[in-house]
């Protein structure tokens, strides 16, 4: 099992960044994908799910901003954030929900 993420860097508050992670050696259609973030000197936190039929959820603190979704021809998974804050900045992490495997994420960063 393996994920890469990309997409990440530097944007002002109120910029938008679009995530990407691609996973492999598992069956990318039928998992449930979920999306984490990591600040620094706090603990890892969930941010969305993506579900194999394209159903979503979110933690409160980015409804509304942010976008999840997967192209599972792809075997990609997929983070639209908009409106961003400093506080979002985090490593941003994907993983298929069981899994025990975590890729070396890609880091966002909100400032001005």
């Amino acid at each position: 099992v393996h994920f890469v993420e990309s997409g990440g860097g530097l944007v002002q508050p109120g910029g938008s960044l679009r995530l990407s992670c691609a996973g492999s050696g598992f069956s990318f259609s039928d998992a449930i994908m979920t999306w984490h973030r990591q600040a620094p000197g706090k603990a890892r936190e969930w941010v969305a799910t993506v579900a194999p039929g394209g159903a979503t959820f979110y933690v409160d603190s980015v409804k509304g901003r942010f976008t999840g979704s997967r192209d599972n021809a792809k075997n990609e998974v997929y983070l639209q954030m908009n409106s961003l804050k400093p506080a979002d900045t985090a490593v941003y992490y994907c993983q298929a929900y069981g899994s025990t495997t975590w890729g070396q994420g890609t880091q966002v960063t909100v400032s001005s």
